[in-house]
């Protein structure tokens, strides 16, 4: 029985071999990557605002410096009526129609109401909040039928979303 001899390649593979130690991932430096990307992500989240699209809803100006709290939203656009995302009716049906209640909107409303807890006034019924987006082309009849059909389920408080106008406003008396 004859041991071949390894060739110079073969040596060459085992020397190195030898000498290369087995290579081990730093997770340190990959932790530190991914707590970054992670609060990055948590604040961008927390702080962003949705505002509708301004091609479909021009909201009116105001000087108002207070920011809005995140509430349930109802856009209104020339042409429909969308609430969380989902639309509710079009604008001219609500605005033709006899009733003053729109009753899919008193539907979506209810079913939102039932999908989390509300905080309780002094006599113990419970108040939401809703903000309402709204163009400002759009008839007052239809805002009148949503406020109204928002005051009829637990949604009482309601707020407009408005453009915050870049002038600030003029301070100083009346008449100055």
């Amino acid at each position: 029985m004859s041991l071949q001899k390894p060739t110079a390649k073969q040596r060459r593979m085992q020397r190195r071999a030898k000498h290369l130690a087995p290579t081990t991932l730093s997770l340190t430096s990959l932790m530190d990557i991914f707590t970054i990307l992670l609060f990055f992500l948590l604040v961008s989240v927390s702080t962003s605002q949705k505002m509708p699209d301004e091609r479909y809803i021009l909201l009116p100006k105001s000087s108002a410096e207070e920011l809005p709290k995140e509430t349930l939203t109802v856009e209104v656009s020339g042409n429909t009526i969308i609430v969380q995302g989902q639309l509710i009716a079009e604008t001219t049906q609500v605005a033709a129609q006899e009733g003053v209640l729109i009753a899919k909107l008193k539907e979506e409303l209810d079913y939102q109401a039932a999908k989390s807890a509300a905080p309780l006034n002094e006599a113990g019924v419970p108040e939401r909040e809703v903000t309402i987006l709204m163009d400002s082309k759009v008839p007052y009849a239809v805002l009148d039928k949503i406020m109204k059909t928002c005051m009829v389920t637990e949604y009482s408080k309601i707020s407009f979303a408005v453009m915050q106008d870049k002038k600030k406003p003029a301070t100083g008396g009346e008449g100055s």
